[in-house]
């Protein structure tokens, strides 16, 4: 019989990446929080934590921590059914998202979710082309990703299609592209990513000029305002959805450097097939912002992205 306070002691690890602020918000001690790990660890008879940093779960660890956080969510919602009066825990959401949608249009969606349950979100920001392995291990209960393949046990549902341009300020492309936008002028015009996992950039590059990477000069500034802050600068030039740039292009701020030239990147919600009520509520706040912020699927019937 699995014991529920040694589950919550590695889902609380996992999700506060340490032992002592685990067991802070245990109110137990460090070394309680690591016996009850340890006991968890001899009842399945395997090592459930890589001890690393990150702290990540084995795979044994990823299907008892995705075990564990479903359950949560079921005895919430029960919890709520039976007693709505006297029901005042909060239910924690773990939500993997890409740094683009929570800059934009993720917290408005959410936004009727928060107001009226009692919500604490828990987000992991990576790469909409990575968020889908944070769902796999267990660590989140749905994420925001690109990719359209349901995990096992998961559903998938399209919200719509994020254009993104490449953009930079006039000063810019005075400096950088005097004479146009072409091949040989961006070898030596600095590109602004968000990480080394963003691959919009080089996506975008490589199809329209055939540039590789390491062909140009590339800044990597993990902050979505300072991406952006970066291209208005004129320091470099970047991919920034539609959404975003609106505001900066109407006043002049940023230009498209490759007018008529943009990618698609569809844009998927996937979550565990629990089907509570708090579940379809969430899918469907998500459905509605994604039909006012992003573009529909049959506007791109041939999408630019690979």
């Amino acid at each position: 019989m699995i014991d529920y306070k040694q589950l919550k002691a590695l889902s609380t690890v996992i999700e506060e990446q340490n032992f002592d602020r685990a067991a802070l918000r245990l109110h137990i001690t460090q070394s309680a929080v690591s016996q009850r790990i340890k006991q968890l660890e001899e009842m399945v008879g395997q090592t459930l934590l890589v001890r690393s940093h990150p702290i990540t779960p084995t795979q044994a660890g990823q299907a008892l921590l995705k075990h564990y956080r479903q359950i949560e969510i079921l005895q919430n919602e029960v919890m709520s059914e039976l007693n709505p009066v006297l029901q005042s825990g909060h239910i924690r959401l773990a939500i993997a998202v890409n740094a683009d949608s929570l800059a934009t249009w993720f917290l408005p969606a959410v936004d009727p979710i928060l107001k009226q349950h009692n919500v604490l979100l828990d987000l992991k920001v990576d790469d909409q082309d990575q968020t889908q392995q944070l769902l796999r291990s267990g660590e989140v209960m749905g994420c925001i990703t690109s990719s359209s393949s349901p995990l096992q046990g998961c559903h998938c549902i399209p919200l719509g299609i994020a254009v993104y341009r490449c953009l930079a300020s006039p000063e810019y492309t005075k400096r950088y592209l005097p004479n146009g936008c072409d091949r040989s002028s961006l070898m030596h015009a600095p590109i602004v990513e968000y990480n080394h996992k963003d691959a919009l950039q080089h996506r975008y590059l490589n199809r329209f000029f055939d540039l590789s990477s390491g062909d140009y000069p590339t800044h990597r500034v993990p902050s979505y305002s300072a991406f952006v802050d970066m291209t208005i600068r004129g320091f470099a030039a970047g991919m920034i959805p539609d959404q975003q740039a609106t505001p900066y292009i109407k006043s002049g701020q940023l230009i498209d450097i490759n007018p008529g030239y943009y990618l698609s990147v569809p844009l998927y919600w996937h979550t565990w097939n629990l089907k509570t009520p708090l579940e379809n509520e969430l899918t469907s706040a998500l459905l509605k912002q994604g039909t006012i912020d992003l573009d529909a699927f049959s506007k791109h019937p041939i999408l630019t992205s690979p």
